[in-house]
């Protein structure tokens, strides 16, 4: 007569548990800039408005009284980003003013704001500073700001797409990148928000920066990711040294799950109902398993999966002492498996 353990309904004993997926829809990007009517005789400390006239610019007619000009949200006359106020204006490519502190721009970068500071004699000026036109949209230079002030951009939701272009206008204003997106900044926590969304994407921005504290956080998100389905394009842009890492961390999990799977339960001493030979059964049964599990070896395998394909093995046996090895055993192998490393 043929084992009841033997002949289990394997496909059964070895299915994986399917798990929810958390799908994230990244916020819609928030204005960073509001329409103001500039008010005639108002101090512009008071009410966040442009420059009333620019020195030297050509001006046949007075201003329509109606006319509406954008300003930040965050860098306007009147807010409270430093203890002094405001003394340098830029003007963003589509537009807006942003109120900030020539001191404050200067210490953070190394090439003088990319040779715009300190503003020639010949640039425009208002009565909160000379006028310095950039070439960055307001959502871009916004996120710029933000870093160099140190403080966070979190509400204006921006893109990835809209930090990926800070960073680099960050390059070119000779900003140092691993100073103001390192792991206590704002921005570094802004940018990790999107690693569950876009995790590959974010880790090869990190990885064209060689922000290495912000690629490994995010190289826990692409534990599910097939490496096979990456793209020539995307593996350039990575580059060799933050691709072998990623390739690395599947691999070593992979063989780091094959050799964990490997011992089985320990055998307890011959009973009159269970002796070693009866113990075999769960030994072929635990191999069966794991074996099924080493297969398909994937680098997000959560313990509960694990747990679900190896514990109804414990449903076929009669021996109680073999149960209990059985759970030992699985109770182990969490243990482990939890304190493989995850990240690069």
């Amino acid at each position: 007569m043929s084992d009841p353990v033997e002949n289990a309904d394997w496909e059964f004993v070895l299915q994986f548990v399917s798990e929810p997926l958390d799908l994230e829809i990244p916020a819609p990007e928030k204005p960073v800039a509001g329409k103001v009517e500039p008010p005639s005789g108002a101090a512009v400390t008071q009410v966040p408005t442009p420059p009333g006239s620019f020195n030297a610019s050509p001006v046949d007619s007075p201003p329509d009284e109606n006319t509406l000009v954008s300003v930040s949200t965050t860098f306007f006359p009147g807010a409270q980003n430093h203890a002094l106020p405001p003394d340098l204006v830029l003007l963003s490519s589509d537009s807006v003013f942003f109120y900030v502190h020539n001191h404050v721009l200067l210490a953070a970068s190394d090439n003088n704001f990319n040779s715009l500071l300190p503003p020639s004699s010949k640039a425009k000026s208002s009565p909160m500073g000379h006028v310095v036109l950039v070439t960055e949209s307001s959502t871009v230079l916004n996120v710029v700001l933000h870093a160099v002030y140190d403080i966070s951009c979190s509400h204006y939701s921006p893109s990835l797409e809209s930090l990926a272009a800070a960073l680099h206008a960050m390059t070119t204003y000779g900003i140092s990148l691993r100073t103001h997106v390192a792991p206590t900044t704002p921005i570094h926590t802004v940018l990790l928000s999107l690693a569950p969304i876009y995790p590959l994407e974010l880790y090869a921005l990190a990885a064209v920066y060689d922000l290495y504290d912000l690629a490994v956080p995010t190289s826990s998100y692409l534990l599910s990711f097939s490496l096979a389905s990456l793209t020539d394009e995307m593996a350039e842009r990575i580059g060799p040294k933050y691709l072998k890492r990623l390739f690395f961390l599947h691999f070593g999990r992979a063989d780091a799950l094959k050799r964990l799977l490997l011992p089985p339960p320990h055998p307890h001493p011959p009973t009159p109902t269970c002796d070693y030979s009866e113990q075999k059964k769960l030994t072929r049964a635990w191999a069966l398993a794991s074996a099924y599990l080493a297969w398909d070896a994937r680098p997000d395998l959560s313990t509960g999966s694990m747990e679900s394909a190896l514990a109804p093995l414990g449903d076929q046996l009669s021996c109680e002492s073999c149960r209990r090895a059985l759970q030992e055993r699985l109770k182990i192998l969490v243990v482990q498996w939890s304190a493989v490393k995850r990240t690069i």
